[in-house]
């Protein structure tokens, strides 16, 4: 079976939404869309109406460049209440017969049972090691023998509401969710080949309406925080300052404005006009100027969250979200962090920076399968047949296709 995955990610601007197919580990991108968030906000949705208008756009843009029905998705939900417990768990196993993928999820789920507080809804159990026989560690115990199998995991909860209601509004439109996570985890493992997963690092997101910042312990997904400022704040600076409508100050700072303004060119500018109805001449210096001073503040407010999450060495910082696409920000970035990557994805048919956390939960999505030893495709195989192109193609003969074909075979 083909390993076919749908992600969503339902942030303040846009939503998007990402289908990919896992082959021998890497990830081919069959569909990515994304539609301007209606009725939510700062991931929240806040008017589940109009929200079910914008999923039902993106879930149509998606199926229309595929050609198929997507009725399955894994779903980011917002990390904002997210809890995080170190849990232990242990079953006992028949000597004779090997570990297969129920027993890995019979242990993870005894790690959990009667364990979690009313309210909460598990989002992920990460386990850390597995122990064989209360003896021998290992990582994956698939195909192993044991008498006894034990693990230790940090269980992820966050408020039930944050689930509830996106599941809800996405069963309206006959999706069926069937995996959640923190989209830190996403942006975690789209780039981790970046990183020591054996170290302690932090990841930070920065969307348009707000940005998180998460701690990862070897690998483990620790701590977390939301703050509420994004690209969304740089444009109401450009467009306090010129007097611009949001729509041209968004522009502004995506097409010509840099994050360091030394590296700016004074001559350059464009003409537009604002709310007054005036013709203005912006150039990159005064508008990189604005843009630098708010990216300042912004990842200075980040590095001083990370200090509050932890009080581990960090050896690295990834950098993710929409607003790293805006020109030089790695060089204002490395200006107040050290060892710090931005990540950039390099999957074709995804090069944007805003897409990391959809695209990053599918290779999160591929881990989970490959731990507990099972295959998945939102796909049936008759229309993984029909993606691939198999069935035969009907061609009228007195077509002019059919005449051209008929040309080639019959001489």
């Amino acid at each position: 079976m083909r390993k076919i995955i749908a992600s969503l990610d339902i942030g303040g601007a846009f939503i998007k939404l990402v289908v990919g197919e896992m082959v021998r580990n890497k990830l081919n991108i069959l569909a990515c869309v994304d539609v301007v968030s209606r009725g939510v906000k700062k991931g929240y949705i806040v008017n589940p109406e109009s929200a079910i208008e914008s999923l039902k756009e993106v879930f149509k843009k998606a199926e229309e460049t595929l050609g198929l029905k997507i009725n399955k998705v894994i779903v980011s939900v917002p990390s904002l209440g997210a809890d995080y417990y170190l849990m232990e768990g242990a079953i006992s196993l028949n000597p004779e017969e090997a570990i297969t993928g129920n027993d890995i999820m019979s242990v993870l789920q005894n790690s959990v049972y009667k364990k979690i507080p009313d309210g909460l809804e598990i989002v992920s159990i990460l386990p850390n090691k597995f122990r064989i026989n209360d003896d021998e560690v290992v990582e994956n115990p698939l195909g192993r023998k044991a008498e006894k199998l034990a693990v230790k995991a940090v269980t992820i909860t966050v408020p039930r509401k944050n689930v509830a209601t996106i599941v809800n509004c996405l069963a309206k439109i006959n999706v069926k969710v069937v995996d959640v996570a923190l989209g830190a985890l996403g942006d975690f493992y789209q780039f981790k080949d970046r990183v020591n997963e054996n170290e302690v690092g932090a990841v930070i997101n920065i969307g348009a309406t707000k940005m998180e910042v998460s701690i990862f312990n070897r690998g483990l997904l620790t701590n977390s925080a939301v703050i509420d400022m994004g690209g969304i704040n740089i444009d109401k600076d450009i467009s306090y300052v010129y007097k611009l409508n949001p729509t041209d100050a968004r522009y502004i700072k995506e097409t010509m404005a840099l994050a360091d303004k030394n590296l700016a060119i004074p001559n350059e500018a464009i003409v537009c006009e604002n709310i007054n109805g005036e013709k203005i001449k912006v150039n990159q210096y005064d508008a990189s100027e604005i843009v630098m001073a708010r990216l300042s503040e912004i990842l200075n407010l980040a590095k001083k969250q990370i200090n509050l999450l932890t009080n581990k060495e960090i050896s690295y910082i990834m950098i993710v979200g929409g607003v790293t696409e805006i020109g030089e920000f790695k060089d204002l970035a490395e200006q107040i962090f050290h060892n710090v990557y931005l990540g950039e994805i390099t999957e074709i048919g995804a090069r944007n920076n805003k897409y990391s956390t959809a695209v990053g939960l599918i290779k999160y999505y591929d881990s989970r399968l490959r731990l507990r030893n099972r295959d998945f495709s939102i796909f049936s195989i008759e229309e993984q047949e029909e993606l691939s192109g198999y069935k035969k193609i009907n061609i009228n003969e007195n077509s002019i296709l059919g005449k051209i074909f008929g040309y080639f075979f019959d001489n």
